[in-house]
């Protein structure tokens, strides 16, 4: 708790360091001081056990962050002001300094006799005392206003069947496992973010959020290009010669009848609409259907397969299908 003795102590230099020195330059700083002036090492040194005190006192405030904060806000306050309890200079001597006339509202304090605390002080000039610790944020809160928790970044690994049906997933995050909930429809490159389960807020602050770089593992049949899925399909040399409707599997384990037509070649792409992820805020992908024409091996084609064939050949002897890509080779 804040005093108002902490306007005449200057703990930095009673440990020997800068305002800005870090904690750990503090706690080292102590510890080289406690053990010299320790009064188990110097008994019956009133000098060193005072010194042992100061040292100690100092330590208690400026390694705690909070008590370093209101330590720092006091201090800044006082413009190197000094007073001393019974003597002429009390409080408002300071905030004459600070409010040019003395505290607000006319208020006066006496400095002879029961120095009044800095509690005191704040409670008349802002109506309610001095903030607490956990108090609201403002001028009084001397750095206890509350902040918000840092975001963490993480990535997750998810399956196809994840992306698309959503799932729960455990995650390290800083050493701990944290549950998070991937909702349907995410594709890889994709960010998540999950209110909340970032690093915890300070004073009442809010947690910071978790954002989760999503990436989903390949799937022998389908493919994700965002929301949209693509997946190529074997026809037949009949089927693409002729044209035909067949069925092709959809990610949600249905399937839906797609025409080929006639003529059609490897490469051939087509398009099936609403069939794709289904992610946040009504999002729908769309299915793209690539054809790859599949010819039978010589040994599984029967008699009559192969003599069809050679009537084929002997047909469409006439018909270059490379005509026009030699045609382009040449440009």
């Amino acid at each position: 708790m804040a005093s108002q003795d902490w306007m005449n102590k200057d703990f930095y230099a009673a440990l020997g360091v800068s305002k800005n020195a870090s904690a750990e330059e503090i706690k080292s700083a102590y510890r080289k001081l406690a053990r010299k002036y320790h009064p188990d090492r110097n008994p019956g040194d009133s000098a060193a056990e005072t010194k042992f005190k100061d040292v100690s006192e100092a330590y208690s405030v400026l390694k705690d962050e909070q008590e370093r904060k209101q330590y720092d806000a006091i201090r800044s306050m006082s413009g190197g002001a000094r007073f001393t309890p019974g003597s002429g200079g009390g409080f408002e001597d300071i905030f004459s300094g600070v409010f040019g006339q003395g505290a607000r509202g006319g208020a006066q304090y006496s400095s002879m006799g029961d120095t009044p605390g800095f509690e005191d002080i704040l409670k008349n000039m802002f109506g309610q005392g001095a903030p607490q610790p956990n108090g609201p944020a403002g001028f009084g809160g001397f750095g206890r206003r509350p902040e918000r928790g840092h975001d963490v970044k993480a990535s997750a690994k998810l399956t196809f069947r994840q992306a698309v049906d959503g799932a729960t997933i455990t995650l390290n995050v800083n050493g701990k496992p944290v549950t998070a909930r991937i909702p349907q429809g995410v594709a890889t490159g994709q960010k998540i973010r999950l209110k909340g389960k970032g690093n915890p807020g300070l004073n009442g602050g809010q947690n910071g959020d978790l954002l989760v770089d999503v990436t989903v593992e390949s799937h022998p049949v389908y493919e994700l290009h965002g929301h949209d899925v693509h997946i190529t399909v074997p026809v037949s040399f009949d089927e693409a010669a002729l044209g035909a409707i067949i069925d092709v599997p959809v990610i949600d384990g249905e399937s839906v009848k797609v025409k080929i037509p006639a003529g059609s070649s490897t490469g051939k792409k087509m398009r099936v609409r609403g069939k794709g992820l289904h992610g946040a805020n009504g999002i729908v992908g769309d299915m793209f259907v690539h054809l790859t024409v599949i010819v039978p091996a010589l040994e599984d084609l029967s008699d009559d397969a192969r003599r069809a064939i050679e009537e084929y050949r002997q047909a469409m002897e006439h018909h270059d299908p490379r005509a026009e890509f030699t045609k382009m080779a040449r440009i």
